[in-house]
């Protein structure tokens, strides 16, 4: 699918030249803006909290000076505790309690746990296995990606009551030239009509539409037109998602939170029937990625060229690697980093700065340390900690740490102490860097790989966006938004092929192909899964005796994104992106706001239930029945 000539056939449908032109020139950094002075603009502390459109409780706490963020600290305000939770259980419950970390991205929680547990039990899963687990991750891939793009980040650049403007010759006009599918707009304009008119927006309340630039323009530079096609395809996202999670209750019994994946492999038994189910779903996802995700995707980005000079990390990039192949299995007990380079997905680390990962390299598990210097946990257990060796999970909230007082108060701008604790998460990093995960890490990562399907798309994209070979710029705001849309792509293509792949080997008949569980060769040992959720790479750890977990340590995607400072005063990825940032009002920030969208963070992942202060807790019901 080519898109290299979408933005000329939307200036064309528009009638004109607008922010939507995209050129080298018009991709800036704002940061270097914030050593300057913007008279008139603010100055003072903007904190949002919570953090809408996202999982989880997440508080943004920024330093504005003359209109530009000068500090920042983010906060996970949740803990949970699963790791406490899953000591003393068997491997085979820790692929279904470590999936109620999450309900979104549950999948990965099982299929990860089951790859620590097949370690400790000494198990290389079956061929057949492998496949179903590809085609059940990959499936909530597509339902978060999905979720995520339209009916999270979309409405920080999408403006529906603008659609209301909207001349629908025009719109239908622009949907052909931009590529993108029709729908029924005169319809959807009418029922935003009487959403406004009523004044309850529904869906679209708690909305910054009203958010401006400095110079007085509106943050939302989308045309009417291009605002109706976006906010149908919005409403349409909402039953592809539906779909995509259709086909991981089909291979787990429901969903969220499957039942299908063990240790081993996977009790799915695959029948003629739900074989041809899974297929026309996911031709049915593949076609609306590719002719609406997609072009939306090119339609949106040259309206927001801004966004590719906002919202920078360190450049350091991690992905552990997803979706297995064949040739990824043989050897996995032995050499795990080594076979994270199969995977269609590949793994490895990654930096636009460090000298040593300019090229790709493969992981390595003993590189992973975490600090909580920062964090809610007792001081003793500050780290370095690898959580395979000495990681431990001690939650220690006082009274002296209060969250507001310790922030920016206003009348203290730049008073938050560098030795307090601000936050339910702790602060990882891969061999002393600070690194970022998700999409845009797997992108980055893949690309440099070599993968064929990524190197093709990502080059397309730049080209369209007028920055030919600049892959730098995808370290931003909008290269992390845009970009997961491309691996979205990807994996909506690999689903139809993972199927096929699993009718054929079931059609051939051979039993190496098409068996579905391995046994333990042993029921003490420990282990690592190091695979990727959609927000990035994923780490669980089980040490296990007599088929008895003795400790399970867990590092979330996020655990990385929203990291607090560490014992060198390094801040985390989302709070470094948020420096420089324009703040035009302090209560309406809405740069920050689409840099934490970008990052799709999970925080009731991140900081994975107690209750010091009231003494409440609870305990695990071990009965058959459900009651004690």
């Amino acid at each position: 699918m080519t898109q290299s000539n979408s933005t000329d056939s939307l200036n064309t449908a528009t009638g004109s030249n607008t922010e939507a032109e995209a050129t080298s020139a018009s991709v800036s950094s704002t940061a270097t803006s914030a050593t300057g002075s913007s008279k008139g603009m603010p100055t003072g502390s903007s904190v949002i909290d919570p953090v809408n459109r996202i999982e989880g409780h997440l508080r943004i706490d920024m330093e504005v000076t003359d209109g530009f963020v000068t500090d920042a600290w983010v906060s996970g305000g949740l803990f949970r505790g699963m790791e406490l939770v899953l000591e003393n259980r068997q491997p085979t419950d820790a692929a279904m309690i470590s999936q109620r970390i999450c309900g979104v991205c549950p999948v990965s929680h099982a299929n990860t746990s089951c790859l620590a547990g097949e370690r400790s039990y000494g198990i290389t899963i079956p061929n057949g296995a492998r496949i179903i687990r590809n085609i059940v991750e990959g499936a909530q891939f597509l339902h978060s990606n999905i979720l995520w793009f339209y009916n999270l980040v979309a409405l920080d650049y999408v403006n529906p009551l603008d659609a209301l403007n909207a001349d629908i010759e025009k719109t239908i006009a622009l949907a052909d030239a931009a590529g993108t599918t029709q729908a029924d707009f005169a319809g959807i304009q009418k029922r935003l009509k009487e959403f406004a008119e009523n004044g309850q927006l529904s869906i679209f309340s708690g909305n910054w539409f009203d958010a401006i630039e400095h110079d007085g323009s509106s943050a939302y530079k989308l045309t009417p037109e291009l605002n109706l096609i976006c906010t149908a395809h919005y409403l349409e996202a909402l039953e592809m998602q539906a779909v995509a999670s259709e086909i991981s209750g089909i291979i787990g019994g429901k969903m969220p939170h499957i039942m299908t994946s063990v240790p081993g492999g996977t009790a799915f038994v695959p029948t003629e029937e739900k074989l041809d189910d899974l297929l026309f779903r996911a031709k049915t996802l593949l076609n609306w990625v590719e002719t609406t995700m997609i072009p939306d995707t090119y339609a949106i980005a040259p309206f927001y060229m801004d966004e590719f000079g906002n919202g920078q990390t360190d450049g350091n990039y991690i992905a552990w690697g997803v979706f297995d192949t064949k040739e990824s299995l043989e050897g996995s007990l032995n050499n795990p980093g080594a076979a994270a380079a199969f995977r269609d997905m590949p793994g490895g680390v990654f930096s636009f700065h460090e000298s040593n990962y300019k090229a790709v390299q493969d992981w390595d598990a003993d590189k992973i340390v975490e600090y909580t210097n920062h964090s809610f946990y007792d001081p003793a257990d500050d780290g370095p900690k690898t959580p395979h060796v000495d990681g431990v999970t001690h939650p220690d909230f006082r009274d002296e740490y209060a969250l507001p007082e310790l922030m920016v108060n206003g009348s203290n701008i730049g008073g938050h102490p560098t030795n307090s604790r601000y936050t339910w998460d702790k602060a990882p990093r891969y061999d002393d860097m600070v690194v970022e995960a998700g999409g845009l890490s797997r992108l980055l990562v893949a690309y440099g790989r070599g993968n064929e399907f990524i190197v093709e798309q990502i080059d397309a994209l730049l080209a369209a966006l007028g920055v030919p070979g600049q892959v730098e710029v995808l370290n931003s705001t909008m290269g992390r938004t845009g970009g997961r849309n491309v691996e979205t792509y990807y994996i909506a293509t690999k689903m139809v092929e993972w199927i096929t792949e699993l009718v054929t080997a079931i059609k051939g008949g051979k039993a190496e192909d098409v068996a579905t569980f391995a046994e333990p060769a042993t029921r003490t040992g420990d282990g690592y899964g190091m695979w990727e959720a959609p927000r990035g790479a994923l780490y669980h750890y089980m040490d296990v005796k007599d088929d008895k977990i003795q400790k399970y340590q867990i590092i979330i995607p996020t655990t990385w994104n929203i990291s607090p400072r560490d014992p060198d005063d390094r801040k985390g990825p989302i709070e470094k992106a948020m420096i420089g940032l324009p703040v035009e009002d302090l209560q309406k920030p809405i740069h920050a706001l689409r840099v934490v969208h970008s990052f799709d963070p999970c925080v009731a992942c991140a900081v994975h239930i107690s209750e010091p202060a009231t003494g409440k807790k609870f305990s695990v019901v071990t009965s058959p029945w459900g009651v004690k």
